[in-house]
Formats: structure tokens, sequence, C-alpha cells
């Protein structure tokens, strides 16, 4: 089959490479100028890389299956290492805690920091382990929109399960309850933004995520976040796809209710399948005029977004690891703040420093800090002058946690520092990777049946269309959207006559 998909993120790239290997022939059409959407790379003058978006990588499997797709090893195209400890956390209160890589060093170490019983850690993250076991695969794996999911015995015995798996309490009081020490329910409260939610409100069913890092591991692609992209590219050029960055889809085409192809520059292109990687709010807005929205789907909470400083740092700091976290104060308003559609003025700030193990990434002696602040998604809030007060308290913040210590009697802050520089508010998201209202991860979490209303991979009313990536199930992130491209990749060959040619 001849199909189309719109969109070089993680998602359409795995896709692209698991329908070329299934024989289909493939066209990928993007409308920057190069692969991986949030997954791409950047570069700020005076030898500053930086990945523009993901900087945790988990789930390295789901990777090395599309290399053993086509055949291939994945280990002669594609590595990463596993890192020996997962983020530094930081309190205001000068506390401060380095998160080993496996969960038995994590329970170990949190124990003597916090003073928690190590059982109390261990059974936690032993539940955490459980829930996945239990609902994990089902449900992350598997369309829930197809009625042979459900007919399934597996999933039949997981639902069954999923009332007495923390659905009905929200993340916060399943660790206020399970851990007890305020400080570790704070960092455990963190994991709901792995998806842009509140955990005061997300279900603690997603009390499992600390599992997918300190069981499977926490890693880093040896060249950086942007090697993902970069290599699931490579693969399916080999496979025989073509790639038309630098061009946006206008419109997929339509009659008699199935897709007939896609207009490009004014340009009406054939295709049996259209695949669509686009955030789903907007592709219905932009690209299939005049259909049927499914407005409840599609008008459900976002989820939050970001502001991002790109910081070329002249000096480096041992004390700061590659994934570094710096508390707010109390994280109840935080969260409260942001439902609201505002920032706080005590923010969590998360610093992540590829440069610590890809030295390439920054001149020596030099580091390159990706600085990221949740924030709402877009709704015409003023992010210029949001921002300029941002950046100042982020620096007050990191001076207070120790770090402007160590400066040399000519530089009293960090902020003097900062060479070179790059910020990026929601808005910018959503222009440079069309993301609705810069939602990094298309809707919320935050309430129990989120899962079950993201919408399909497929359409209902469309045939021959389908959709992938964070916007779609099975949810936002790099292991998520390669799950979809997976999922959808199945559903393809379910239910359309395969023809190779």
């Amino acid at each position: 089959m001849k199909t189309a998909i719109i969109g070089a993120g993680i998602a359409g790239l795995a896709a692209a490479v698991r329908l070329a290997a299934d024989g289909h022939r493939v066209e990928v059409f993007e409308a920057n100028d190069g692969p991986g959407g949030k997954l791409s790379q950047f570069s700020l003058p005076g030898g500053y890389r930086f990945d523009f978006g993901p900087s945790l990588f988990t789930m390295p499997q789901y990777v090395d299956e599309l290399f053993s797709l086509a055949g291939e090893d994945p280990k002669e195209h594609f590595h990463y290492v596993r890192l020996p400890e997962v983020c530094r956390y930081w309190w205001a209160d000068g506390t401060r805690f380095t998160a080993p890589a496996t969960t038995e060093a994590l329970a170990t170490g949190a124990a003597a920091t916090f003073g928690v019983p190590r059982e109390r850690i261990a059974d936690f993250m032993d539940e955490a382990a459980r829930k996945y076991e239990l609902t994990g695969r089902t449900f992350l794996e598997k369309s829930l929109h197809q009625m042979d999911t459900w007919l399934d015995p597996k999933v039949a015995a997981a639902m069954l399960r999923i009332p007495g798996l923390d659905l009905l309490n929200s993340m916060h009081e399943v660790h206020a309850r399970d851990l007890g020490h305020p400080k570790l329910v704070q960092l455990f409260d963190r994991f709901a933004t792995y998806n842009g939610s509140n955990p005061y409100k997300a279900p603690g069913l997603l009390s499992m995520i600390p599992h997918f890092e300190h069981h499977f591991g926490a890693y880093l692609p040896e060249g950086g976040m942007f090697d993902i992209s970069k290599s699931i590219h490579a693969l399916g050029e080999r496979l025989g796809v073509t790639y038309h960055f630098g061009r946006r889809v206008d419109e997929i085409l339509r009659e008699g209710g199935r897709v007939t192809g896609v207009r490009v520059d004014g340009e009406d292109l054939p295709f049996d399948l259209v695949v669509c990687n686009m955030d789903v709010w907007l592709a219905y807005e932009r690209l299939l005029p005049g259909a049927r929205q499914p407005r409840r789907t599609l008008n459900q909470q976002k989820s939050t977004s970001a502001v991002i400083f790109y910081w070329g740092m002249a000096d480096s700091f041992p004390e700061l690891g590659l994934h570094n976290i710096f508390f707010s104060q109390d994280y109840a308003r935080e969260f409260a703040e942001l439902e609201a559609g505002r920032l706080s003025d005590d923010v969590t700030t998360y610093v992540n420093i590829s440069s610590k193990l890809v030295a390439e990434d920054a001149p020596a002696g030099h580091e390159n800090w990706f600085v990221m602040v949740n924030a709402p998604a877009d709704v015409g809030q003023d992010w210029p002058q949001i921002t300029a007060g941002l950046r100042q308290r982020v620096i007050d913040q990191l001076d207070r946690a120790g770090l402007a210590r160590r400066l040399s009697p000519a530089a009293t802050s960090i902020g003097e520092l900062i060479a070179a520089e790059r910020i990026i508010t929601p808005p910018d998201i959503e222009k440079l990777t069309g993301s609705h209202q810069g939602a990094l991860y298309g809707t919320s979490s935050n309430n129990p049946m989120a899962a079950f209303l993201r919408h399909p991979n497929f359409s209902r009313r469309i045939g021959g269309l389908y959709f992938l990536g964070g916007s779609v199930h099975p949810g936002g992130g790099v292991p998520l959207c390669l799950l979809s491209a997976k999922i959808t990749a199945e559903l393809i060959a379910k239910r359309e006559e395969k023809i190779v040619v």
C-alpha cells in the first residue's frame, strides 16, 4: 500500500519503519527542515548543542525493536548507556538526594536521607511494579478502542483489578499514604509531570511510573537524545522510506468516507492510507475541513506546557548531574496556580546538562543547561512579561541552592555566566512542533478515566485515516509515542487489505 505519514516526530518516524518493513511504500511529510519534532536538536553560538525537548530516555528496547523488525542488529546502529544515577534532587532548606539507578539502591538511599524505613520504600516500589505488570502492558500496548481488546481474558482480568490499584485515589494521596515523609512524597509526586498532569488529581494508578526509571532503567544515547530520531530516520531511509522535509501538508483528502491522499503546497498527492502524527486537535482544525469533530475528546483538559531556557554556561558545576530538580516549597500551590493558567512565584526547576556525558555538547570547562519550568498551556497569557520575571526567579533559586557560592569573586550570580541563550514559551512550542496551545502531552491525565478518553489511533468515520503520537492513545513521552506507532501499525495490518507493491 502507498502510505503517507504526516509529521516526522518520533511516532511518525517509528511508524514509517514499521510500515515499510511490512511492505508499504511510505512517504513522510514534515513541515520542519529535519526529523524529530520535539526530539530534535539545535546549537547556540559558542559551541553549545542542545536537544530541543525530551531529555529522559527509558525503555530503549522499543527503539531496538525497530531495528530487529528491519532485520538489523540494533547494537550496530544505535548506542546508549544506562545511567548510574537517575536524578539529583534539591530542596530550599539544603536537603539533597541523589536517586540511584536501581530500585534496591533507591530504597536504601532514600531511607538513609529521609528516615523512612527501607521496607516501606521497597514495598511502595514493589506495588508500582505490580501495577505495571497487571495493567501497563494491557493498556499501553493495545488499542483501547477495538472490541477484540476487550474480549481478551487478560484485559478482562486487568479491568477487574483496576479499582483496587488506586484508580480512585490521587497520586499524592497514594504517596502520602505509602511514603509519609513530605519530601519523599514531593519527589514521587513529580512523576505526574511526566505526562503533563497534576499529582493532586492524576489517578494513583500512575504511581507505577517510577518503575520505568528504577527497574527498567534510565539511559542516554551516546550522542544525546537526538540520536534516537537520527537513528530511526536513517533506518527508514535504508528501508526505502521517502522523507519530504520543509513540506507542510495542507489537507487530508477524502472521498466517499475514505482518504484519497494529501494536499501539499497546492498539489494533490494520491495515497491509500494516511497516518497523522500531528496533534489531533490541530489535525481536525487544519487538515480535515468539514469533518465531524469528536468534541468531547478534543476539548478535554490540556496537559501542561513549559517555559524552557537553553543556557550556554561559561563554567562547569561538579555538584550537578545529568538530571537535576530544584523543588518549590509549596508543591500544592504550584499545581493550583498551573490549573488556574498561571505560574507560581515559587516554581520547581528542572536542569538537564547533556554535556555531563556528551562532552562535545559544550566547550571544555563549559556546560549546556536545559532549564525547564512547568507552565500552563497557552490561552493568551502575556508570555514576554511572564518569562522576564520567571528568568530572574529561576536564577535566584539556583543561586540560593548554593550554586553561586563557588563562583569567582568577580561573579555573584550564575546569571553572569550565561554566555548564550534561547528561550522557548508555550506559543513557541505550538509554532515549532504543532502541539495545540503548546501542551506537551496533548490532554492531561487529571481524571481516573483519562486513559480511556484519549483519541483512538484510527478514525471511526474516515476509512484509511490513522492517528499516532503524544496527543492520542496511549499518551505522550518517548516510550508511549513509540508504542503508539506499534499499536497503529498493528491496527493497519488488521484493518486494511495488505497489498505489497
